[in-house]
């Protein structure tokens, strides 16, 4: 049995989730048992209720109502699209109860001028709990029995609202106890991914990308074959196709790989995705719901053990360098760790670090706190910033047999200013910081060498 999560463009309109319905049917075929589905928001649709929140927030009533307007007239369209009769009438009436609790709260957060990260959460949800009962309602409609599961119900998290922290057990126990029992039913579950609740009910969300984290929850707690990620691309591809003309399909990759290359900015899969399938070892295939027949790409724990090359690369832009200078850091104890408890005070994580006897350097990408982290740090050292950097990351487990493959990744690089270099203690990847212009030359040079 597997669990097929579908993205945003996979369930984006009509002619999309009747894809996504065949895909679903496919997989029937092949296991009676199943599929579990996962779904992302229409595409879209989760930027729109931000942005109904801010102009709420900013006491910009009208903007606010018309904004969450278009959602319910987009998801209605969706709806007479894909149902008919009673079912229609049903899915319109849940559809329209959703929407209202949008328009309700926008007055008061006008009033408030605040909107609290719990308040966040329940606005940034409505874009999961739509798509869900729309997708559930037309494989219904379609003959394929399914049935909708409120994802509040079932993924429990932490308090940390926007980007909460699934609670493993409590979690995989409420999958069990209420997916199970339709599984073996012979109906579908349909969840929307992303969305989750408090042990005390508060509605949370795990943060943007996190549909993907709820499909591999769910992939472990029913204990899938294959967790399989539906997306608007063959796999993950050798480098961003956004900078380079012609990457190529990676067809197979190890769960270390497939980490290291969605950390370092690859888009096709959330980091987060790996970890409850690297646990139970369950693989991960990224397909295409355009291209239903295409193979797309295995991730698995081992990985392809005949690659002789790099598997890809990965970058991320607006990247910040922290340079931390202390002649006292010279020999001495602590220094370290009163360096990164600057960090931890103000919640920033750290991306990449390298020292020097009297230097730390580091990089970070979330910059909310930085006045905050300078001046704090500037009590016990010279502190100096530079913004507008990136990193660029070449990933592969040959890194750790051939260890001339790293001398050459900087070797190629000769004609670009490098600001910082560092390799993983896995010797899985090699990092390098450079300036944000010079990034799109890099990233060819690189894959001209490597993949061309």
């Amino acid at each position: 049995m597997v669990v097929q999560k579908f993205g945003g463009t996979s369930v984006a309109d009509p002619e999309a989730i009747r894809r996504l319905i065949e895909i679903v049917r496919a997989a029937r075929l092949c296991d009676g048992r199943g599929p579990a589905v996962v779904v992302s928001a229409m595409s879209g649709v989760t930027d729109g209720l931000l942005a109904v929140a801010a102009a709420a927030g900013e006491a910009r009533v009208d903007e606010a109502l018309s904004r969450a307007e278009t959602i319910r007239d987009r998801h209605l369209a969706a709806a007479r699209a894909l149902a008919e009769g009673a079912e229609q009438e049903a899915l319109a009436g849940q559809i329209n109860a959703q929407v209202d609790q949008l328009v309700d709260v926008v007055p008061t957060l006008a009033v408030l001028r605040e909107v609290s990260p719990r308040t966040l959460d329940v606005v940034a949800a409505m874009g999961e709990l739509l798509s869900s009962r729309i997708v559930a309602a037309a494989l219904t409609g379609a003959g394929v029995p399914a049935e909708w599961i409120d994802p509040r119900q079932v993924i429990v998290t932490n308090d940390e609202h926007t980007r909460a922290t699934p609670l493993r057990q409590q979690t995989s126990d409420r999958i069990r106890a209420q997916l199970c029992p339709v599984l073996d039913a012979g109906r579908v579950p349909v969840l929307g991914g992303f969305v989750g609740a408090t042990a005390d009910g508060h509605t949370s969300t795990l943060g943007r990308g996190g549909s993907d984290y709820s499909g591999a929850l769910v992939g472990a707690g029913v204990g899938a074959s294959e967790i399989q990620i539906w997306t608007d691309v063959d796999g993950m591809l050798s480098a961003d196709p956004r900078i380079v003309a012609n990457p190529r399909l990676v067809p197979q990759l190890s769960f270390a790989e497939a980490a290291e290359l969605a950390y370092f900015g690859a888009k096709v899969l959330h980091p987060s995705t790996i970890l409850p399938a690297v646990e139970r070892n369950i693989p991960v295939r990224i397909l295409n719901s355009w291209k239903p027949d295409a193979a797309g790409t295995l991730i698995t724990g081992t990985g392809s053990p005949r690659r002789a090359g790099l598997t890809g690369l990965a970058s991320k832009r607006d990247v910040t360098v922290i340079d931390i200078t202390s002649s006292r850091m010279l020999m001495a104890y602590g220094f370290l760790r009163r360096v990164f408890e600057v960090f931890e005070r103000f919640t920033t994580a750290v991306d990449m670090v390298t020292t020097s006897e009297v230097s730390v350097s580091v990089t970070v990408d979330d910059v909310r706190h930085i006045d905050s982290i300078v001046e704090a740090l500037g009590e016990f050292a010279e502190v100096s910033v530079e913004p507008h950097m990136s990193l660029l990351c070449a990933v592969g487990d040959v890194l750790q047999d051939e260890p001339s493959m790293a001398a050459k990744v900087v070797g190629v690089l000769e004609e670009v200013p490098i600001r910082m270099i560092s390799q993983a203690a896995s010797r899985r990847n090699i990092t390098v910081v450079l300036r944000q212009a010079d990034l799109h030359y890099a990233m060819e040079r690189l894959h001209e060498e490597f993949f061309t």
